[in-house]
């Protein structure tokens, strides 16, 4: 999680939602990413989508199985779907995002998911709520 913590803070620095995230395969990281939605002008550039994609070129495959994706906040819909296409095994995630959070605000897909995918919540979640509290404390200044 502190490398996942490390690219939301490299988000933050951007002037971008500070969202990190990290895959690891066999106690390796294979895939990074921090949410690049201004930078890129592109509404799918989250921290999820471009680890995925860094991890997927690294293994030269689109299945993912055996990974764990480590998560600043909880993934969106989107990121959540590229997740389970992508078949990565563990979701270890910090904060909760009560707005678009996937699990906060899909409690029934949320039951039937957890019984194929190992979630967990809540890991360093006093660090990765408070980057985001930062960066919007700041927006509304």
């Amino acid at each position: 999680m502190e490398e996942a913590i490390k690219e939301a803070e490299v988000a933050l620095k951007e002037n971008e939602v500070p969202v990190g995230a990290v895959i690891v395969y066999k106690n390796k990281i294979i895939g990074r990413g921090y949410n690049q939605m201004e930078k890129l002008k592109d509404p799918t550039a989250h921290a999820e989508m471009i680890a995925i994609s860094s991890a997927c070129n690294y293994l030269k495959n689109w299945r993912l199985e055996e990974t764990t994706i480590y998560i600043t906040c909880e993934p969106c819909l989107m990121c959540m779907g590229a997740i389970l296409l992508s078949r990565i095994k563990r979701i270890v995630y910090g904060t909760k995002e009560e707005n678009f959070g996937f699990f906060s605000n899909y409690p029934n897909f949320y039951k039937a998911i957890k019984e194929k995918i190992e979630i967990i919540n809540g890991v360093k979640e006093e660090k990765t709520r408070e980057l985001l509290k930062k960066f919007f404390e700041e927006k509304r200044k």
